[in-house]
């Protein structure tokens, strides 16, 4: 009975996803007619939508979510949010509380998926070839671009899923993803997650009612570190989130 309902919860999450995606097209289509009179409120509506969305599907996986620290994320001003990555569900635990238009960087591999790439785009992701260096500067540029805009960005650096055994084992963070921040001096947002890999990936394909902690860590600006640390940002900010990987392994 414990493993049939790890297989109900799989089977009702694929079902809410691809009964969502074929019966948002008049949806998308609606969306796409107020975007060309109202662009902004275009993109609220398709944030708070997809947000609902999100939600109702980690209420399937019967997660549970200890949040910590985010009254320290800015609600009035872009920002970039920097996060480990263990799982498909970091995107849904992350992106059901951003306060404010934020767009994801993904790997361009997800642009050629129907109707989900049509919601991307609306929501402002954008879709990073990291084998194309021409196109990967130009989405870099582009990320730029939305946070001078006012949208913030979230990008996961290790540049993939991290499929090491222990959350603490993380890989190296890509230095060329804090481009956006180092070109704007926005406020980035470290994004500590512990066992989010425990709700599906540990026990492919099964979904498990698990606790995770999702800790926001203290927001800080490029130009506020040392020479040193700015030069190596990307490793300054790995170190900040694996500790707080570290302080909070105990409360999963």
């Amino acid at each position: 009975m414990y493993m049939e309902a790890h297989m109900i919860r799989f089977l009702l999450v694929c079902i809410t996803v691809i009964g969502f995606l074929i019966l948002s097209i008049p949806i998308l289509i609606i969306e796409w007619i107020i975007g060309k009179f109202k662009p902004y409120t275009k993109d609220i509506s398709s944030l708070h939508l997809i947000q609902a969305v999100f939600r109702f599907i980690l209420w399937l996986t019967g997660v549970k979510v200890t949040v910590i620290g985010e009254e320290l994320v800015p609600t009035d001003e872009a920002v970039l949010y920097i996060g480990n990555h263990r799982s498909f569900f970091d995107i849904l635990l992350t992106y059901t509380r951003c306060p404010r238009l934020t767009g994801y960087i993904a790997k361009a591999e997800m642009e050629k998926i129907p109707l989900l790439s049509n919601w991307m785009h609306y929501l402002h992701c954008l879709f990073l070839d990291r084998k194309d260096i021409k196109k990967g500067l130009k989405t870099i540029l582009s990320g730029i671009e939305l946070i001078k805009s006012g949208i913030s960005v979230c990008i996961f650096p290790e540049g993939t899923r991290n499929r090491n055994e222990s959350d603490l084992e993380l890989l190296e963070f890509h230095e060329g993803s804090f481009r956006l921040a180092t070109k704007t001096d926005c406020l980035i947002v470290p994004i500590a997650m512990n066992n989010t890999v425990s709700i599906f990936e540990k026990q492919f394909p099964k979904i498990r009612k698990t606790h995770v902690v999702l800790e926001y860590g203290k927001p800080f600006r490029p130009s506020e570190l040392s020479k040193e640390d700015k030069k190596h940002i990307g490793e300054y900010t790995r170190a900040q989130i694996l500790e707080t990987l570290k302080k909070n392994e105990p409360l999963v």
